[in-house]
């Protein structure tokens, strides 16, 4: 009970045993932004009013979200790109040009697709609709432009898999922006040059948006939806070296990753497609000596009968390490290498361990600690997910009649035993969450694994093969009786 309450005290303030570091990072990185807004402030003759509000709203937020790491690096990202709207509506509005030349929708675009989280960009569009009022004099009409624009494009960007749907909904903001234009004139076109230029701003923020996105992945450390599918592509030099030199860890990813895609969709907050990626790369490790791993090994054989437990529990622990370092190599996302990395978390590789248990001699001690993966344990749904996916599919392969029943019975042991050891304690997996991460694993296994009807032979076939064979027999006879 008292370590539950550790853990959730844990979980709901810093990460596991880093306390001080985050509190030192988060006071650093408010206290530099807080100069950067006033040195701002300060350049650009604009009120200290204003740059206090921001720094109150940064505090908020940093408040809201308990000083979390992660979230507060959040924080930060979601203020630079509030920033740069800023100063981009600064410079058109101290030139003296069209204010209706400002990206209304730009930001919110980019939040949400970066992000994946409706609640920022819509945030976001709050905040940049009010410093918007602020440099326009409080002009009513354009807060009201910024603010419907940036919210349509939020709801119809957000999610997205293509480039091509962020152009389309630069497209669609543009009608949008058109159509609260002929509302503001009172259903009259008083100025057709502004309707173009807003269709344009929308279509334009789009084509931008999907341009420039790379470098905010690379500067903010994450990775998208549209990145993903990119590297769904199993042509990737990665992938298909693993298809000729590790056919069956390919196979067993591609398994892995239709479970977890799977569970993710019966998980709240959890991202699908990012869980089928990282699972799709989470073994690359075993490119290099993949005869040692069992399922690209002949049945009949294998490597780690002529060594010693000791030596197989080495190799087959360095999968992690070299995984991490072709990722690292082929400049893989930082998110697809936490899933190289915890898919073991800091398990037992048990089967080795067993076999230097029997072979112990009498001074001999075998740790238990010497048999298990370095870890880190998941620090994420998706990680963690994919760690179960990968040890349930690996157990469910191993049974040799795999009933419904069976595979039932299999699941569950795993998912009990990977909760008792301790390997789920740092991510946001409930209970409910676990019972229904099993059931969905039941299901997809219980397809794979269905068993088949044994066919009977066609009576015509039969009765072809065996004519055959009458009408090369008599003709043998008839050679025989010839000569």
């Amino acid at each position: 009970m008292i370590k539950q309450i550790l853990t959730e005290l844990v979980k709901n303030n810093y990460p596991k045993g880093a306390g001080k570091i985050y509190q030192l990072r988060s006071i650093i990185s408010f206290l530099i932004l807080s100069l950067l807004i006033i040195f701002l402030a300060f350049c650009f003759g604009i009120s200290p009013v204003a740059a206090l509000l921001l720094i109150a709203v940064f505090l908020y937020l940093k408040t809201q979200e308990h000083l979390n790491a992660w979230k507060t690096y959040r924080i930060l990202h979601v203020s630079l790109l509030f920033v740069v709207f800023f100063f981009i509506s600064y410079l058109i509005v101290r030139e003296h040009l069209p204010v209706f030349y400002i990206p209304f929708s730009f930001i919110p675009m980019l939040a949400a697709i970066l992000f994946s989280n409706l609640e920022i960009s819509l945030s976001l569009t709050i905040l940049s609709t009010f410093a918007l009022m602020f440099l326009t004099n409080n002009n009513l009409y354009i807060g009201m432009i910024a603010l419907i624009s940036g919210i349509i494009s939020s709801l119809t960007i957000v999610g997205v898999r293509r480039r091509s749907q962020i152009i389309r909904a630069g497209f669609f903001v543009g009608i949008v922006q058109m159509v609260c234009l002929f509302f503001i004139h009172h259903f009259r076109v008083l100025a057709p040059e502004l309707y173009a230029v807003l269709f344009l701003n929308g279509l334009i923020s789009g084509v931008i948006v999907a341009g420039i996105l790379p470098i905010f992945e690379y500067l903010f450390k994450v990775v998208t939806n549209i990145s993903l599918l990119e590297l769904s592509d199993l042509n990737h030099e990665l992938l298909r070296n693993m298809v000729l030199k590790a056919p069956g860890t390919y196979h067993h990813s591609l398994v892995v990753g239709n479970l977890a895609e799977q569970a993710c969709e019966v998980v709240a907050g959890a991202n699908s497609l990012l869980a089928r990626i990282g699972a799709y790369y989470h073994d690359v490790g075993k490119i290099e000596k993949a005869e040692y791993f069992s399922e690209n090994q002949i049945p009949s054989s294998s490597k780690h009968d002529e060594l010693s437990p000791s030596m197989s529990k080495l190799i087959i622990m360095n999968h992690v390490k070299e995984g991490v370092e072709l990722a690292r190599k082929h400049r893989l996302n930082p998110c697809i290498v936490d899933f190289i990395q915890q898919h073991h978390g800091t398990s037992l590789v048990y089967y080795f361990y067993r076999r230097a248990l029997e072979n112990l001699e009498q001074e001999q001690e075998i740790k238990e600690e010497g048999f298990r993966y370095l870890g880190p344990k998941p620090n994420t749904k998706e990680t963690a997910i994919v760690l179960l996916a990968d040890s349930v599919e690996a157990a469910c392969r191993a049974v040799k009649t795999p009933t419904p029943t069976k595979i039932e019975e299999v699941v569950h042991k795993i998912i009990n035993n990977k909760f008792i050891d301790g390997q789920l304690d740092e991510c946001d997996l409930t209970l409910r969450d676990l019972e229904r991460i099993a059931s969905v694993f039941m299901r997809v296994l219980g397809g794979i694994y269905h068993p088949r009807v044994t066919y009977p032979e066609r009576e015509s076939e039969n009765s072809h093969s065996k004519s055959s064979k009458e009408n090369s027999h008599r003709c043998e006879e008839d050679k025989t009786s010839s000569s």
